[in-house]
């Protein structure tokens, strides 16, 4: 358990350079922007795959008993999360977590301008019903509070950099996805990034349902329906 609290700890303060304003300054200045944002997802990565590690290891307490309709969630929402952390990845997005930095916004803006952190949300949110374990609320809760809170963050960091230019940076836009398009304060529009983020998280997805997770993660979420 010890393990997985460190590996928790260090990935939340890792993703909480970002928000210290002078320290990203310095590294950007140091390595260059490209060179961070590849070494801080590279590290990014590491990090996160030490956490599932490390949640291996904890010793596995069911907190409720598992019932078949548990599975649908995470079988449901994350297709819809992969979409959402891959477009959010190669859009241009002013707004709010972006490895680029376009002043254009990308189109999966007009769906949430928080793509990643939704996606991780989703993701997250919905394994913590389908596992039912202690370990499994620490990893995923964790991760979904994380996402929730970086939410939080990404809003006031933007309007404070944005100033006035937040009002109509963030007209087409809203916080929970598809709400600017549901007001009519945005158009549903597709562009390449959407489209190619949709074909990688349909192929993933078809990975990990027949079975890639089982493989990586000793589960079939397709089996537990039954």
């Amino acid at each position: 358990m010890t393990s997985l609290l460190l590996a928790l700890a260090a990935f939340i303060l890792l993703h909480s350079v970002p928000a210290i304003r002078p320290l990203r300054a310095s590294l950007v200045s140091t390595f260059g922007r490209r060179t961070y944002l590849i070494g801080y997802s590279v590290v990014s990565l590491a990090t996160l795959l030490w956490v599932f590690q490390a949640a291996f290891t904890v010793d596995y307490i069911p907190l409720w008993d598992f019932q078949p309709w548990h599975a649908v969630a995470p079988i449901v929402l994350s297709p819809i999360a992969l979409w959402l952390v891959f477009a959010g990845l190669m859009s241009p997005n002013p707004l709010s977590v972006s490895i680029r930095n376009d002043v254009q916004p990308g189109a999966i803006t007009c769906v949430t301008r928080h793509p990643i952190l939704w996606g991780f949300l989703l993701w997250s949110g919905s394994h913590v019903l389908a596992n039912g374990d202690l370990r499994s609320l620490i990893l995923f809760g964790g991760l979904a509070l994380f996402s929730a809170f970086g939410i939080w963050i990404s809003e006031k960091r933007s309007r404070r950099r944005l100033g006035a230019e937040w009002a109509s940076a963030s007209r087409g836009t809203a916080i929970i996805p598809f709400a600017a398009i549901l007001a009519g304060r945005a158009r549903l529009t597709v562009d390449g990034p959407m489209l190619i983020a949709a074909i990688i998280a349909a192929l993933l997805t078809l990975f990990l349902l027949t079975g890639g997770h089982a493989m990586l993660f000793g589960a079939d979420p397709i089996a537990s329906l039954g």
